[in-house]
C-alpha cells in the first residue's frame, strides 16, 4: 500500500501544473493564516492517508476540513483503483476509442459520425456530413479528452476527397456534424454547447443506479470542462432543474449563483428534454454491462438529448465539487 501511494505520489508529482499549485498554495496561505511550509506537509499527508492528488487537497478544501470530512472525498488514487475494478482494461476499449463508441453506441446518438471508412465507402454518408445544418464540422482524434485535440471547420471548405485527405494528413479518426444546443441552454451560455454528464452505476442485479447529474456552464469558452475555467452546477435528478450554484475547480473563484456574462440565474434552471434524458442514459448504461460504472455526456437539442461520449475515468472534481460533498460513501457497496 505504502509503495503504490509513493508510486501516485510521483506521478501527481510528473503531471502537476506547477502555476495552477503556486496559485493554490499562495491563496492557502492567505486565507488560513498557515505557513507555506505547513500547508504542504499536511497536503502530502493527506496524499498518502486519504489516497488524493496533490492540487486536489486544494480543490477538496482540505486545508480547512476535519479528517473525518477528509475520508469522505473520493481522490484520484482511490478513483483509479475502484474504476479499474469497475471497467477493467480489457473492457474499457469501447469507451477509449471513439470510433469503437459511436459503432457500439450508435443508436444513442442524435448527430451523424463519421469515420475515414465510412467515407470512403459510402458517398451518402460524406453527403450528410457535408450538408449538415449546422454548416461546421467538428475533427476529433481516436482518443482524447477534456475537449483537446478537437478542430471545427466550416463544412463548405470540403468536398467528399478533400475530406478523407484532410483526417489523413492530420490523423483525425472522426468527423461529426457540428451540435446546435437547446435554445435554452444558449440562453444560459452562447459561447461553448453546455453539456450534461450523469455517473452510472450498475449493481449486482444488473440496476442502473444514478450517483449524480451535472451540467457543464461553458463561461466565454468554446468548451464546457471545469478544467479549462468553466462552471458545473448540480442537477436534481427527479426534476433535471438545477439544485445549487455553478462552482469552478479553481479555488480562488467563488461560486456563481448566476452566470457571469449571461446573468441567467443557475440555480433552478431547467435542463430540456429531462425525462428522455435519464432514460436514454439508463439505457445505454445497460447497452454494454462489462463495464460498470460510467461517466456519460449527453447533449440536448431542440430535436431531444443525444449521447456524445462515455467515460471509463469519469471525473471525481465534476461529481463532488458541485455537490460541495465527498461522496466516496456512494461508491463502497460496490466496491
Amino acid at each position: 500500500m505504502k509503495l503504490k501511494r509513493v508510486i501516485y505520489l510521483g506521478y501527481y508529482i510528473k503531471q502537476l501544473n506547477r502555476t495552477e499549485f503556486l496559485q493554490f498554495l499562495d491563496y492557502t496561505s492567505k486565507v488560513t493564516g498557515k505557513s507555506k511550509v505547513a500547508i504542504v506537509v499536511d497536503m502530502l499527508k493527506s496524499v498518502f492517508i486519504y489516497n488524493i492528488s496533490v492540487l486536489e487537497y486544494f480543490q477538496f478544501r482540505f486545508y480547512k476540513r476535519s479528517k473525518g470530512e477528509r475520508k469522505l472525498w473520493a481522490g484520484t488514487g482511490y478513483m483509479y483503483e475502484y474504476q479499474l475494478k469497475m471497467n477493467p482494461r480489457n473492457r474499457r476499449h469501447i469507451l477509449e476509442d471513439k470510433t469503437l463508441f459511436y459503432k457500439n453506441y450508435g443508436d444513442f446518438l442524435i448527430h451523424t459520425v463519421a469515420d475515414r471508412e465510412d467515407l470512403k465507402n459510402s458517398p451518402a454518408v460524406a453527403e450528410t456530413i457535408l450538408t449538415n445544418k449546422s454548416g461546421r464540422l467538428v475533427f476529433k482524434p481516436k482518443e482524447g479528452k477534456c475537449g483537446l485535440d478537437i478542430e471545427i471547420r466550416r463544412c463548405e471548405e470540403f468536398n467528399r476527397e478533400g475530406l478523407i485527405k484532410y483526417m489523413e494528413i492530420n490523423d483525425y479518426a472522426l468527423v461529426e456534424e457540428f451540435l446546435v444546443q437547446h435554445p435554452e441552454l444558449k440562453r444560459l451560455s452562447p459561447s461553448g454547447v453546455n453539456t450534461v454528464r450523469i455517473f452510472t452505476q450498475l449493481n449486482d442485479r444488473d440496476e442502473v443506479i444514478i450517483l449524480g447529474c451535472r451540467l457543464r456552464i461553458s463561461v466565454n469558452s468554446p468548451v464546457d470542462n471545469m478544467a479549462a475555467g468553466n462552471l458545473a452546477a448540480p442537477i436534481d435528478e427527479d426534476t433535471g432543474r438545477l439544485s445549487g450554484p455553478g462552482v469552478y475547480s479553481d479555488i480562488t473563484k467563488d461560486e456563481r449563483m448566476y452566470h457571469p456574462v449571461t446573468s441567467v440565474k443557475i440555480p433552478g434552471f431547467q435542463v430540456p428534454f429531462w425525462e428522455e434524458t435519464m432514460q436514454m442514459v439508463k439505457h445505454a448504461a445497460l447497452h454494454h454491462k462489462e463495464n460498470r460504472s460510467i461517466g456519460w455526456d449527453v447533449v440536448i437539442t431542440k430535436e431531444g438529448p443525444g449521447l456524445i461520449e462515455g467515460n471509463h475515468d469519469w471525473c471525481k472534481l465534476l461529481w463532488q465539487l458541485p455537490a460541495k460533498e465527498g461522496l466516496k460513501s456512494a461508491l463502497k457497496q460496490y466496491n
